[in-house]
């Protein structure tokens, strides 16, 4: 198992960008969250952690969501957990040029 320091390290950027710089990550609405912990199994970048006293989810290490991932509100029964808007990443990727950057990565040029 990956140590939570190695993910941090591994998770420390995003094709190039300080991931402290990004804000992007999931937020647990704890009204709405059933404790069923899908999320905290299923992300493995290590994003949650179950507080046994509430029963519910939390976000711990917001910084190693991938940013654009939605993966666990997907399959969230409840719909507890949100994220910025999709046009956020859009913006993110033009005023970075990651296009560009994804390309050269890629093909060289």
């Amino acid at each position: 198992m990956i140590e939570d320091s190695e993910l941090k390290d591994k998770f420390a950027e995003w094709m190039g960008i300080d991931r402290k710089k990004i804000d992007w990550n999931s937020t647990v609405d704890p009204e709405k969250c059933a404790g069923c912990a899908l999320c905290v199994i299923g992300c493995g970048r290590n994003v949650f952690e179950y507080d046994f006293e509430n029963e519910i989810t939390v976000v711990e290490n917001p910084y190693q969501c991938k940013v654009g991932c939605t993966t666990c509100g997907t399959y969230c029964p409840t719909g507890a957990i949100s994220f910025p808007k999709e046009e956020y990443v859009r913006k993110l990727i033009e005023k970075h040029g990651l296009t560009e950057w994804a390309r050269e990565k890629i093909f060289g040029k």
